[in-house]
């Protein structure tokens, strides 16, 4: 049989052995219709099969139990728990910790990462630097995060192709100074090695190239707390260096999660840099020990 008259015949077969999960009916009853995280549990007491985000926990939940793709971890779930939050924000922070946290067997992302780079610009020369050894809650000139050293120079290179940028300059290959390498010839490199254009203006095309991927210092001194809210439900949510730290009812329990250290952390900067950065939240300054 041909791959082409095999595809609908697998996903007939995933299909026809797909059962609605009757047993995990008890348990969506109480399912709220409000933001948080939520839970499925298979035999295992402390380590759930898979945690999920929603706006929505009950439309979210439901969603999981109307398709074959997820027979498997339907078949071995047990029971469904959830936490509430005061919004969506706080639903992706508590998600993206828990999934770190307790590596659930069916998420797939959000896991530790310990080769996370960054692009560094030092004297016009971009090199890697890596989380472990810098850190980037406070480190300047940083473009990109990636999962490793693979990934930030193919986004070098990426750049370079776009823009007509000399390899040779950026230190993706070797060159003699003063000749034109060979992309020169090919048209695909604009001639700073050669004298064909400034290497200033190559430059100053490259860093506006990287603007798009700069990571942003963090802003503040110490800690601070966004204040998010949902109808009687108020979440202060406690953040140092991009990290969040939790989350408290009132701010006279933030005390308590200033203990904590607070190194860099790449889901959190990409959850809150926006909301932190663009005025959407109220910011409150909170008196932090372990101020810089």
């Amino acid at each position: 049989m041909s791959r082409r008259q095999s595809a609908p015949r697998l996903e007939f077969e995933a299909a026809a052995i797909y059962e609605y999960p009757e047993h995990l009916r008890p348990w969506l009853e109480a399912l709220p219709k409000q933001p948080g995280v939520y839970f499925f549990h298979g035999d295992s007491d402390t380590m759930p099969l898979y945690i999920g985000k929603s706006v929505n926990i009950r439309s979210r939940v439901m969603s999981h139990l109307r398709t074959p793709d997820e027979a498997s971890m339907l078949r071995q779930s047990r029971r469904i728990t959830w936490i509430e939050t005061a919004g969506e924000l706080g639903a992706l922070l508590l998600e993206a910790r828990l999934i770190k946290e307790q590596q659930p067997l069916f998420n797939k992302r959000l896991r530790r990462n310990r080769q996370l780079c960054s692009l560094q610009v030092n004297a016009g020369k971009p090199q890697v630097v890596y989380a472990r050894e810098v850190d980037f809650s406070h480190e300047p000139n940083l473009y990109g995060l990636f999962a490793n050293k693979r990934a930030a120079l193919q986004t070098l290179q990426s750049l370079a192709d776009e823009l007509q940028l000399c390899y040779g300059l950026l230190g993706l290959e070797a060159t003699t100074r003063g000749r034109a390498c060979f992309r020169s010839a090919l048209k695909r490199c604009a001639g700073a090695c050669c004298g064909k254009e400034s290497v200033e203006e190559h430059h100053a095309r490259f860093m506006a190239g990287l603007a798009s991927i700069s990571v942003n210092c963090w802003p503040w001194e110490g800690a601070v707390a966004l204040k998010e809210t949902r109808d009687a439900m108020t979440h202060y949510h406690v953040i140092r260096n991009w990290l969040w730290l939790g989350a408290v009812e009132s701010l006279d329990d933030a005390a308590a999660l200033l203990r904590t250290p607070a190194g860099f952390d790449q889901d959190g900067y990409k959850i809150l840099c926006k909301p932190l950065l663009t005025g959407k939240y109220e910011i409150v300054m909170l008196n932090d020990p372990a101020a810089r």
